[in-house]
């Protein structure tokens, strides 16, 4: 094997781009972990001395996200965390970022809830891992919808792909994730 040798600038880019997904991977846990109920994978986004300032709870990250699972599940009966526009700023071992959110709920009772907004978040880089050192989460709107008028028979062709679960038997935990053969 021969050493290869490469431009100061392209392991510069190398390493940034390395932190910047090992962020945005961070960011993901986070909504992941916290659609599926997963207290492990979601609290792996947090420092252990990390704040979350989310309006209605503020609280150091493990504690948070024990408030969060509960609070979903005593409301809604489904729900998703999407993320989108990401912005960040490297700093050495920290870095601030911008990412703006989207959230759906089916709730117990009334119409589903839309919300969205940003997460203001200073990562930091600790033994290698980055992480949530301190989180705001910026609300921008609050409201709900009303489902829409469909043919009949979608809606029960559309969710014939599994049920939506929130905890470790959600398909999305299946490995390998295989072709079900229907009973016919």
């Amino acid at each position: 094997m021969s050493d290869v040798s490469m431009p100061s600038d392209l392991v510069a880019f190398v390493r940034e781009q390395k932190d910047r997904q090992e962020i945005w991977d961070c960011l993901v846990r986070y909504a992941r972990g916290l659609d599926r109920f997963d207290m492990e994978l979601m609290a792996s986004a947090y420092h252990p001395d990390a704040w979350d300032d989310h309006g209605l709870k503020s609280a150091g990250g493990g504690d948070f996200c024990e408030w969060a699972i509960g609070f979903h599940g005593q409301i809604q009966t489904r729900h998703q965390h999407f993320i989108g526009n990401h912005s960040v700023e490297l700093e050495g071992e920290t870095a601030h970022a911008e990412t703006y959110y989207f959230f759906w709920g089916e709730n117990l009772e009334g119409p589903p809830t839309l919300a969205f907004g940003r997460y203001l978040d200073r990562f930091e880089k600790r033994n290698g891992k980055w992480a949530i050192a301190y989180r705001r989460c910026i609300t921008e709107k609050t409201g709900t919808f009303r489902d829409a008028d469909l043919p009949d028979g979608f809606a029960e062709a559309n969710a014939a792909t599994g049920p939506c679960r929130r905890d470790r038997h959600d398909a999305s935990y299946a490995r390998p994730l295989t072709r079900e053969t229907p009973n016919e």
